[in-house]
């Protein structure tokens, strides 16, 4: 059974829904963190410049493999070389591991919004309110279900009436929910305890000024290789989603020109998201509250900070985390495109078949995720050092892991078996200029496969 490819019907919902799929929770939690703990400006310099060189060659190879072959993940691979099939199912596995524990985390958001939505912010930012909720026995599981069973329903409506539509409603609104907060954010005051007056404007200072005091150069390849990790997050790439997306391209649509708006929108959503939570948060709990990052800042640092607003916190707070429902469903809607995606693909299921088969499988998994809280408890020491239970090492596995190993194996591929033509021809077909095809050549075969095979290390805890 062959099915029908249907296609975004312009370049702007294809931008919108790349654009939804890397802001995520990725952006808004992780990374702040980053850019407090790398000092500043000095991540966010070294962040732009990856953007602009990794993470560019990367999104540019997935989108355009996408659109060459129309097909998903699971089965483009193997389309290209035979031998390089290994890929694509190591490309499908990763969003099969993320979706179940994204969705967990898109119902603690959903708690939280309800909870302000209610009026029960005050007691959403007392001490254990997150930790009583997430080890309770049925809340975690009803809130995960109702976000994935969201995200199917926008999967099963399909591509143009589903994905595209809802990017270009929820988009546009999310941004004007970041710059509205970012701008709210930098006027907000508040005395410490010596008395001393805390502005929004000093912690947007320490945010983007560019600091290497008390840095070696090991701690700056740190920075290197944390602002690398986190293009994984931000730009969906190594994970499948560029992949599928790429395939419902019109190959009429400039294809350099859609790429370089989503690493516009992507990298001034992350900047606007630092801008949103590192100042409200160095002036209520100072430099040494910027520390945080996960569910920590999320779900305990922010609900304090809005209730030390006053009045208004609450309203913010309610507009935070509506801001962070759409960015988690935007991005949960991209993870389970290029599962449902491959499902049609390589077993000929129709778009129903195929969303109902892999939203039960992920029901069954978040499950397992939240009773891994309560019942299923456990912890287990990761190669990296860290402390992990179901839910971290889901995440090492395919964040640290997997990716790292789905993207080294795409650049061999592009860089090596079939050359990186096979791309740049993709790309140019319908007269675009391809601005940065040197660099292009030089990061896929040579830069891209050494700073991958180094954060792979790293992951493992060799280097």
């Amino acid at each position: 059974m062959e099915n029908k490819r249907t296609s975004f019907t312009s370049s702007l919902g294809f931008v919108l829904a790349a654009a939804g799929s890397a802001v995520g929770l990725g952006n808004i939690w992780r990374f702040p963190y980053l850019a407090a703990k790398d000092g500043g400006g000095l991540f966010l310099v070294v962040y732009l410049i990856l953007v602009l060189t990794f993470g560019f060659t990367l999104l540019t190879t997935e989108v355009a493999i996408g659109r060459k072959t129309k097909q998903s993940p699971l089965t483009a691979y193997k389309l290209i070389h035979p031998k390089f099939g290994w890929i694509g199912a190591l490309a499908c596995m990763v969003p099969m591991i993320i979706i179940p524990y994204y969705c967990v985390i898109g119902g603690w958001v959903l708690k939280y919004f309800v909870a302000f939505l209610t009026g029960a912010g005050e007691a959403a930012a007392a001490d254990g309110y997150f930790t009583s909720f997430i080890t309770s026995d049925h809340e975690p599981i009803i809130y995960m279900a109702i976000f994935l069973l969201a995200t199917a329903f926008i999967i099963y409506l399909g591509v143009d009436k589903g994905i595209e539509m809802v990017s270009k409603i929820l988009m546009p609104v999310l941004i004007i929910f970041v710059v509205g907060i970012a701008i709210f954010s930098l006027t907000i005051k508040h005395p410490d305890e010596a008395g001393n007056i805390r502005t929004g404007f000093e912690g947007l200072k320490i945010y983007i000024i560019p600091s290497l005091e008390g840095k070696s150069f090991k701690d700056v390849i740190v920075v290197i290789m944390d602002a690398m990790g986190q293009l994984f997050y931000s730009l969906s790439i190594a994970m499948g989603i560029m992949v599928a997306y790429g395939s419902y391209v019109r190959d009429e649509d400039n294809l350099m020109k859609s790429i370089n708006q989503i690493e516009i929108f992507d990298t001034l959503v992350a900047f606007f998201a630092g801008v949103m939570i590192i100042p409200a948060v160095y002036v209520f709990m100072g430099r040494e509250g910027m520390s945080a990052s996960g569910p920590g800042l999320m779900f305990i640092s922010m609900p304090k900070i809005f209730m030390e607003m006053g009045r208004v916190g609450t309203a913010v707070g309610l507009i935070f985390f509506l801001m962070v429902i759409f960015a988690a469903l935007t991005s949960c809607i991209s993870i389970l495109e290029a599962i449902v995606s491959s499902f049609m693909d390589r077993f000929g299921m129709s778009r129903d078949k195929a969303t109902v088969t892999e939203t039960l499988i992920a029901l069954a998994m978040g499950v397992l995720v939240c009773l891994g809280y309560n019942k299923l408890y456990f912890e287990a020491p990761l190669p990296n050092g860290a402390t992990a239970q179901i839910l971290d090492i889901m995440d090492y596995l395919s964040n640290n892991i997997m990716m790292p190993v789905v993207a080294i194996g795409t650049c061999i591929l592009i860089g090596w078996a079939v050359k990186p033509d096979y791309v740049i021809d993709e790309v140019v077909k319908t007269g675009t200029k391809f601005g940065r095809k040197n660099l292009y050549k030089v990061m896929i075969r040579f830069i891209a496969p050494v700073l991958l095979m180094v954060l792979l290390l790293q992951a493992f805890g060799i280097i």
